[in-house]
């Protein structure tokens, strides 16, 4: 059974990009535990499309044009996945691009990186699921005495959830069923299991 994704339409086409998605091979069907912890018969495996330079260059761009009214002045995304995201948000912006990794499970600043007091911040993440990441760069950003003016990501699949304080936006809202690993059908049906995501 083909998988259905649900889109909805925001400043970029999103037919177009979850046309790139396809076309990179990207958008994967099975059975998936995604980095919140819950399951899903669908994922968006974004570096998948981002290895390839010139479509990470036009996300990057598109996603550039949501949040350049917020008048960013550095980039900041959590690693692994929003590193090359982020990097092509800055390129466009013609602003640095830094990101925030773990620690000891932790997420934080290393290799040097800080920001200004009041220095303002857009967080830019690959996929948002249920904005926990997106939350914790928040964090890490405010803690470094940063102004977070906004967060994108190039797919919510949030249903609009993020539960996020500052505005968010995103180039496609995607609906793909995501279940609890102890009432998840997949589970039951007796289907193994993968971990497609950066976070061990």
């Amino acid at each position: 059974m083909s998988l259905q994704v649900k889109i909805m339409m925001t400043r970029m086409d999103a037919a177009d990009v979850i046309h790139r998605f396809r076309r990179a091979g990207a958008l994967l069907e099975g059975h998936f535990r995604l980095t919140s912890g819950l399951h899903s018969p669908g994922y968006l495996q974004c570096a998948l499309v981002l290895q390839h330079p010139r479509e990470a260059e036009a996300l990057g761009a598109a996603l550039a044009a949501l949040v350049r009214r917020a008048g960013p002045q550095a980039v900041l995304s959590p690693a692994l996945g929003g590193i090359v995201i982020g990097q092509e948000v800055g390129r466009a912006l013609g602003i640095r691009a830094l990101f925030a990794e773990r620690q000891d499970g932790k997420l934080t600043l290393r290799r040097g990186f800080s920001f200004t007091p009041g220095e303002k911040v857009v967080v830019i993440e690959d996929v948002v699921t249920t904005g926990g990441s997106t939350r914790e760069t928040v964090e890490v950003a405010r803690a470094a005495g940063a102004e977070v003016v906004a967060a994108a990501a190039i797919i919510d699949r949030s249903g609009g959830n993020q539960g996020l304080d500052v505005p968010f936006h995103c180039l496609a809202q995607v609906s793909l069923p995501t279940y609890a690993p102890e009432s998840c059908p997949l589970c039951l049906a007796g289907q193994p299991v993968v971990k497609p995501g950066s976070r061990v």
